[in-house]
């Protein structure tokens, strides 16, 4: 299938539909007529297997609680070895509403007040909510970048893990803003530096099935065969990839048994969870039979990608793109070519976009912004010609 065929099939128009990126424009950006490039979510409908699958579950009219069916782990894991060469534990499975309620819990289960956990910045800024909120001591260390490629400033992070005796690292892999899908070489090294200074790394792999280049996600649980699953708690959840992320289901997957005790008894304690019963129905369907589906929805990131970076280059040389090689999340670097004091002006009022904004991620990258590529080509393509038409004047 093409992309123009794809996007006919399963593209949809999401206003008025009490949809969070287009209907809450004028509440959150002053402007209604703004083009939604900012949420982390798509415009497109799911393929007719997984709505079937719902609809009939529907059907039954009972929506009590629920237990988990063991068909659901089986879907779930043929996908994770098919897809990323990983074979999970059942025991090692729990889930959860949301991965950012799993952070929350987490941090209040593993942390005491004013311990420290640390995130590599930019990141998604929901990583930092979860420390600050819980009244934690937020640590950062930023991703090092040579012009559009970011990497992990390997001695800053240790220096601050021992200065600081932080308890628990958040790591988003692949690492949404900028796109970076982590080597084995490279999550190795970040995973030893924290084993060896008894650091709890929760590694949020939510984007994990969006390898928009030649790179090939790892997950954390891979890494050295597994020499650091005791000091490792993986997150992750069908929301991203099939876009249901109102149908409340996600997996917390800890191999460790005493760790996994612990988060239980703190999400029983924090934050009660129920299954989602239509959630879990739905991702059960997406991993069964949503391959194909999303294989063609990765094409249509890619093919948005390109047109981005390929304009960008010829037309404005000085914007920089990060290469993007994992999630449907583009960063560009706008402070060569727009004051950053002025960027959100710049942004709505004369390109006309409503995006996330770089200093949302980190306090060092505003005048950086955040584009949301899982959406119809047209959107995009509007956005870089307004964007483009504004630089000139």
């Amino acid at each position: 299938m093409s992309v123009t065929d794809f996007v006919n099939q399963y593209g949809v128009d999401r206003r008025h539909t009490n949809s969070l990126k287009w209907d809450a424009l004028d509440e959150r950006f002053g402007d209604a007529t703004l083009t939604p490039l900012w949420v982390a979510d798509m415009e497109f409908r799911e393929p007719a297997s997984v709505t079937d699958a719902i609809i009939e579950r529907v059907r039954h009219g009972v929506f009590g609680y629920a237990i988990d069916d063991p068909a659901y782990f089986d879907a779930f894991n043929n996908w994770q070895q098919t897809r990323h060469n990983l074979s999970l534990e059942r025991r090692w499975l729990t889930f959860d509403n949301g991965v950012v309620n799993s952070l929350y819990t987490i941090v209040n289960t593993f942390t005491k007040p004013d311990d420290a956990v640390m995130v590599l910045t930019p990141v998604y800024y929901p990583f930092k909510n979860a420390v600050t909120d819980n009244h934690r001591t937020l640590i950062t260390s930023e991703l090092k970048h040579d012009q559009d490629t970011f990497t992990i400033d390997f001695a800053d992070v240790e220096a601050k893990i021992v200065a600081n005796d932080v308890r628990v690292l958040i790591h988003c892999s692949p690492h949404n803003p900028i796109g970076r899908i982590w080597t084995p070489k490279e999550l190795e090294q970040l995973l030893s530096i924290c084993a060896r200074h008894n650091v709890l790394v929760v590694s949020d792999e939510i984007h994990q099935d969006f390898e928009i280049g030649d790179c090939k996600f790892v997950s954390a649980l891979t890494v050295a065969d597994g020499r650091y699953n005791d000091h490792l708690i993986v997150l992750n959840a069908p929301s991203k990839s099939f876009n249901m992320a109102t149908l409340l289901n996600s997996h917390v997957i800890i191999p460790n048994a005493t760790l996994q005790t612990q988060f239980l008894a703190g999400q029983k304690c924090f934050n009660q969870v129920e299954l989602s019963v239509l959630g879990q129905t739905a991702g059960e369907a997406a991993y069964r039979t949503a391959g194909d589906w999303f294989d063609e929805l990765v094409a249509v990131i890619r093919s948005n990608y390109q047109y981005v970076r390929d304009e960008l280059a010829v037309k404005a040389p000085a914007v920089h793109v990060a290469n993007l090689e994992g999630t449907y999340l583009l960063w560009l670097d706008l402070r060569s070519v727009v004051d950053p004091t002025t960027i959100h002006e710049f942004v709505q009022n004369k390109v006309g976009l409503a995006v996330d904004y770089g200093e949302w991620f980190s306090d060092e990258d505003q005048g950086c912004i955040r584009l949301n590529l899982a959406t119809k080509p047209e959107f995009v393509h509007a956005a870089v010609q307004q964007l483009l038409t504004a630089l000139v004047h």
